[in-house]
């Protein structure tokens, strides 16, 4: 490697030693001046000699590096335990921190510089989120624990097993597929539920909207308008967090279309774009005077990696991957419009993935653009039917008029896509 190489690849070893060491110093700030073990500047110095040690070694060989990682282990153990035992500290955590700083640094140096970034940011998360995880712990119930653990088994031993291959004579259902997207659809949802456990109902209705949307919009603006009728007074700002948790639906359905089919990208961005606009605007409208006391909400929402939940899903998708597959088959693309509005209704994830998986080939790109977004409008409608019926009147005819506003802003928009491409 050239000068300029060297110096690029060492310099990001020391930014990853500072990044690492500015959170380490932050979390230790109220400590007196040498109570600390290690800081800012010890840890940008162990990046940098992790960056030293793997240039040397490039030249050298891999003893010295090798040498060094030992030496800094010792010394952290060290100092560490020093500094530990009066207080009765038993973390290692600063000592493996400072060692993954210095392999980094190493990789820097050797390696992928971008794998080597990636890993600094990681690293820095990971130690800034302390209280967070550990507050998620705590509140984890075994259930939880257990379903993600079963699911994990089943994805990892259980998924290799199954065919990749539509096992039917219509070539509508590839068992590998259909687990493999019900896995991703739970994992998606349990970021959501996570990010809502670990920060409570403190954060508010809009948060929980947010959070609960991701997770599942239709149960979230049910629990929505079962609040709505113990609390009518708050009616208003539970239909604008209901808004947003319908916004991220529709951010959701777009993420799972285009990650299967990129070609659907343009025509549901011309729909969907404008929708999410409608549904914010009309959230921060509803919110706006809002207060303060008010903004608590409390969702109770099952946990999407629990074991029977993720089953059933699995079950839908492959029902309707088949179904849509066949149909398709023996009456037209155009028969996919059909099914679409028929399957939005209990569930949108499950027919934008069988939809996404036939554009383009099947069916035309428009024609499964029409369908997923016709599929969006049947699940928004059955939330309003929802909300009227659970909740109250106030929350089902803000939530309706919002969800009205939302239909026609993104038809029209995707009319106007329609003619403009043609």
């Amino acid at each position: 490697m050239d000068m300029t190489e060297a110096f690029q690849r060492i310099g990001l070893a020391l930014a990853i030693g500072l990044l690492a060491g500015i959170e380490r110093g932050w979390q230790e700030r109220d400590m007196a001046d040498g109570e600390r073990v290690a800081g800012i500047r010890t840890f940008a110095l162990v990046g940098l000699l992790g960056g030293v040690a793997g240039y040397i070694g490039t030249n050298m060989g891999t003893a010295l590096p090798a040498a060094l990682a030992v030496a800094l282990v010792i010394t952290f153990v060290v100092f560490e335990y020093r500094a530990a035992a009066p207080r009765g500290d038993f973390s290692v955590t600063g000592i493996v921190a400072a060692l993954v700083v210095f392999a980094l640094g190493v990789v820097s140096a050797t390696g992928d510089m971008r794998l080597a970034a990636a890993g600094g940011v990681v690293t820095t998360v990971l130690l800034a989120a302390r209280h967070s995880l550990h507050g998620f712990l705590r509140t984890m119930t075994w259930v939880e624990l257990r379903s993600a653990l079963v699911l994990l088994t089943m994805s990892f031993v259980a998924l290799p097993l199954l065919p990749n291959r539509a096992i039917d004579p219509w070539g509508g259902f590839n068992p590998f597929a259909v687990w493999l997207m019900t896995i991703m659809i739970a994992a998606l949802s349990y970021a959501g539920y996570v990010a809502m456990r670990v920060a409570g109902p403190e954060r508010g209705i809009l948060f929980a909207g947010a959070t609960g949307g991701i997770v599942s919009s239709t149960a979230t603006t049910l629990s929505f308008a079962r609040i709505s009728v113990a609390q009518p007074p708050l009616s208003r700002q539970l239909a604008g967090a209901a808004s947003i948790a319908g916004g991220l639906s529709l951010v959701r359905c777009f993420v799972i279309a285009v990650a299967v089919a990129p070609v659907l990208l343009k025509p549901l961005a011309f729909a969907l774009a404008p929708g999410l606009a409608a549904f914010v605007v009309a959230s921060f409208i509803l919110n706006g005077r809002r207060k303060a006391a008010d903004t608590r909400a409390d969702l109770h929402l099952s946990n999407p990696f629990e074991f029977w939940s993720v089953l059933r899903f699995g079950a839908l998708l492959g029902v309707v991957s088949f179904s849509a597959k066949l149909l398709v088959q023996l009456l037209g693309p155009s028969s996919i419009v059909i099914i679409a509005l028929v399957s939005g209704i209990p569930d949108l994830d499950a027919i934008t993935l069988s939809t996404a998986h036939l554009a383009g080939d099947s069916v035309p790109v428009e024609t499964a653009a029409v369908a997923v977004l016709l599929a969006a409008v049947s699940n928004l409608v059955t939330k309003v039917v929802l909300a009227y019926g659970s909740g109250s009147r106030a929350y089902g005819r803000l939530l309706a008029l919002v969800t009205l506003a939302v239909i026609v802003i993104g038809g029209v928009c995707f009319w106007a896509f329609l003619a403009f491409s043609t």
